[in-house]
This record gives structure tokens, C-alpha cells and sequence, in this order.
């Protein structure tokens, strides 16, 4: 069994992945910040089918909080798997962006990938095992309207994800991407109607996070320990 932290836990598709590890058998760390009621709900659903799992909460973009979380979860014993799903969106056009809008986006998702990696990292690799896997978006690679700073912060997770699988290869540890596409979220049900993504989605349908988290969960597993610095996309064939 090895401990697992999942950063944005307490969302549908973070749900869905501390579900999918805990099934594998790994003790899950259901990371929440705001929603800390839903990130709760999620350990004791998994505790009731069996698995094992606790709470964190911390928010990823104070360095200082996250630290003083993380340092004592990892004294004695590494966390060995890491998936930085925490995301935040606050979408417009760039010519009307504010700098708040701006900053914000990509401090929850690029400056908290750093703040929430760079701590655990050296008791990882001390382990000589580790998986690392970072969830961005169909948006990094394709870009999308009104989200110039939401694409520009996961494409940054994409680079950094790269850069760090070049520096922990020979350490045991894998780095890699999920890039998901419509995903069926309540906010894509807001988003994207039928008739959308029927035309946008070759598949003809929204992805499920059942669909993100396997992806996720196989990256984390043995299998795929000669898998390091890629970029998965979870989206039903659409066009980049």
C-alpha cells in the first residue's frame, strides 16, 4: 500500500480519482480547500467500501500553509503517488481580463503544482519510487476563448511535468499528463449543451471522470513505470 495525495479531491473528477486509487489499494490523502464538507464526504465513502483514506486541507497557493501540512505527513514516511488536480477558472475574454482574473487562475493551478510537489519530492525520491501525475486540460493544447489564462497555466503544468520527468528519471519516479476534454461535470452540463457536443466530440458524447481517473490510476500503478513525461488526452478523439 502506498499513500497517494490527490489535490483538488473533493471536485467530480478528483472524486473519481481518490475512488480509483483507493480501489487499487493505495491510502488516499483527499486534499480540500474550500469544499473541505465534500472532501469529507469522499474519505468516509471510501472508508465505507473498504479503502483507506483521510482528509488535508490546505489551500495551494499559500506555500507557507501547504509546508507546514505536507512537511509532517512526509517525515516518516513518503507520499509516493501525487496527483495535482486543483484547479480554479475565472474565464474572459483577455482584453477584458483583470489582472486579479489572471493571477488567480495561475496561481491555484501552475504555482500550486510548485507548492504542493516541490515539499514532497526529495522524501519520494529518497523512496526511489514514485508516481507524479498532473491534470491540465484539452485547453492547454488547443487553447480555448475566453480561458487565456487557464490554458496558459495548465500548458505551464505540461512544461514543468516534462522538465521534472528528465530530472527524476533515474530516481524511480514517473511524471506524466492527463489531458482531459468534456468532461460531464456540472459545470460542462452548463456549458455545453447536447448539440455542442455532439459537433465538437467525434465520439458523440462527454467524457466521464470514471474515464479520466482509470487514465489516472494507470499512470500511479506498476504497469506503467517506463511511461514518463507524456501527455494522455482523455477526449473522445477531438481534433487539437
Amino acid at each position: 500500500m502506498k499513500r497517494a495525495l490527490v489535490t483538488g479531491g473533493s471536485g467530480a473528477i478528483g472524486t473519481a480519482i481518490c475512488r480509483e486509487l483507493a480501489a487499487a489499494g493505495h491510502h488516499v490523502l483527499v486534499h480540500a480547500h474550500r469544499n473541505v464538507t465534500s472532501g469529507a464526504a469522499v474519505v468516509e465513502s471510501i472508508i465505507a467500501s473498504g479503502g483507506k483514506a483521510e482528509p488535508v486541507v490546505f489551500d495551494v497557493t499559500d506555500s507557507h500553509m501547504v509546508k507546514n501540512v505536507l512537511d509532517p505527513l512526509v517525515a516518516n514516511e513518503p507520499i509516493q503517488i501525487l496527483v495535482n488536480n486543483a484547479a480554479y477558472i475565472d474565464d474572459a475574454p483577455l482584453v477584458g481580463m483583470t489582472p486579479k482574473q489572471w493571477l488567480g487562475v495561475i496561481d491555484v493551478i501552475l504555482n500550486g503544482f510548485y507548492n504542493v510537489t516541490q515539499p514532497i519530492l526529495m522524501p519520494m525520491i529518497r523512496s526511489r519510487w514514485g508516481r507524479i501525475v498532473n491534470v491540465a486540460s484539452i485547453a492547454a493544447l488547443a487553447g480555448n476563448r475566453g480561458q487565456a489564462n487557464y490554458s496558459a497555466a495548465k500548458a505551464g503544468v505540461i512544461g514543468a511535468s516534462k522538465s521534472l520527468a528528465i530530472e527524476v528519471a533515474r530516481k524511480g519516479i514517473t511524471v506524466n499528463t492527463v489531458a482531459p476534454g468534456i468532461i460531464d461535470t456540472e459545470m460542462a452540463r452548463r456549458t455545453f449543451d447536447e448539440a455542442i457536443v455532439r459537433s465538437l466530440v467525434p465520439m458523440q458524447r462527454m467524457g466521464t471522470a470514471a474515464e479520466v481517473a482509470a487514465v489516472v490510476a494507470f499512470l500511479a500503478s506498476e504497469a506503467a513505470s517506463y511511461i514518463s513525461g507524456e501527455v494522455v488526452s482523455v477526449n473522445g478523439a477531438m481534433y487539437l
